[in-house]
């Protein structure tokens, strides 16, 4: 029994040194949030009420800073995205790229170090971040990319991961093969809200 005892503490204290602090630090109601990305952050067709920044803002009453553009890829996020950090009223990024790069067959290992590229410049600011992963849209069954892990694990912020692959799957929440419709932005505020709590950035 003593030997059990002594290896469940050993267990614990090398599992207290393998982990990661986040130290997240929970938002203000000062604070505001940036939501950047591509056409599904900005709310491709749909209304700009329905888009899901809109729908979390309402929901959880902060102001959140609508950054989506259409078409953007990963290196077009890195060139506009220092001047959007400027903003010192920000303290938390919402990080959505990669479809386009898909589309278009760039290197998936440009978009993931363009994502860290970007994630430091927000914490170079101070601001944190939440990734969102983006389902493989090359393949037949949008299957998850491996790279937001690596990116989430290697950066030490958290990732929703899953979110628009759960939607696209399902007609009645797309507005085409890439896209929410209002619906499936509704949902995604939702899901993001919910992460957002979980992860101790909003009480």
């Amino acid at each position: 029994m003593k030997y059990i005892l002594i290896a469940i503490v050993v267990i614990l204290i090398l599992y207290s040194f393998s982990k990661k602090e986040t130290n997240i630090q929970a938002l203000t109601p000062q604070d505001s949030i940036l939501a950047f990305g591509d056409s599904l952050t900005y709310g491709y067709n749909a209304k700009p009420t329905e888009s899901y920044p809109s729908i979390l803002s309402h929901i959880t009453g902060y102001k959140i800073i609508n950054e989506g553009v259409l078409g953007d890829t990963s290196v077009d996020g890195i060139k506009r995205l220092a001047p959007l950090l400027e903003d010192s009223n920000i303290k938390l990024m919402i990080l959505c790229f990669g479809g386009n790069d898909m589309l278009q067959g760039l290197s998936k290992e440009n978009l993931k170090n363009n994502l860290k590229t970007m994630i430091h410049m927000a914490k170079e600011k101070n601001i944190e971040a939440l990734l969102i992963s983006v389902p493989n849209l090359e393949l037949f069954g949008l299957s998850a990319m491996e790279l937001y892990e690596e990116v989430a694990e290697e950066e030490n912020i958290p990732l929703l991961s899953g979110l628009l692959a759960d939607i696209l799957e399902h007609p009645s929440l797309k507005s085409d093969q890439v896209h929410p419709n209002a619906e499936g932005y509704k949902i995604m505020a939702e899901r993001i809200y919910k992460k957002l709590k979980e992860e101790g950035f909003i009480n």
